[in-house]
C-alpha cells in the first residue's frame, strides 16, 4: 500500500499548482488523507486533511488559498493551491495512517 505525490514544480508568487496523491493497494475512500509539507530547516507540518466523509481541515497559514479534495473513482486526493507565496516553498507529502511516508513532491515559489 502506498501513496505517490506528484504535481509540484516551480511557480511564481501568486501562481497556482494542483498536487495529486495517487493511492495503490488500498482505497482512499475509507481513510483520512492528509497533506503535509516540510521546508528546509523546518519541521514537517500539516497543511490540510480530508476525512472519509469529505470533511476538511486546513492550517491557518493556507486557509482561503488551498483546497483539498478527493476523487474516489480515481483513488486520488488533490491539493489545489492558489495565490502561492515564497513561504509555501517546501516538499509536500500526502499520508494516511496505513501508508509510509513517500518521496514527496517539491514546490518552489520564486520569481
Amino acid at each position: 500500500v502506498q501513496l505517490v505525490e506528484s504535481g509540484g514544480g516551480l511557480v511564481q508568487p501568486g501562481g497556482s499548482l494542483r498536487l495529486s496523491c495517487a493511492a495503490s493497494g488500498f482505497s482512499t475512500r475509507w481513510f483520512f488523507i492528509s497533506w503535509y509539507r516540510q521546508a528546509p530547516g523546518k519541521e514537517r507540518e500539516l497543511v490540510a486533511r480530508i476525512s472519509s466523509g469529505g470533511a476538511t481541515n486546513y492550517a491557518d497559514s493556507v486557509k482561503g488559498r488551498v483546497t483539498i479534495s478527493r476523487d474516489n473513482a480515481n483513488n486520488t486526493v488533490y491539493l489545489q493551491m492558489n495565490s502561492l507565496k515564497p513561504d509555501d516553498t517546501a516538499v509536500y507529502y500526502c499520508k494516511s495512517n496505513v501508508t509510509p511516508w513517500g518521496q514527496g513532491t517539491q514546490v518552489t515559489v520564486s520569481s
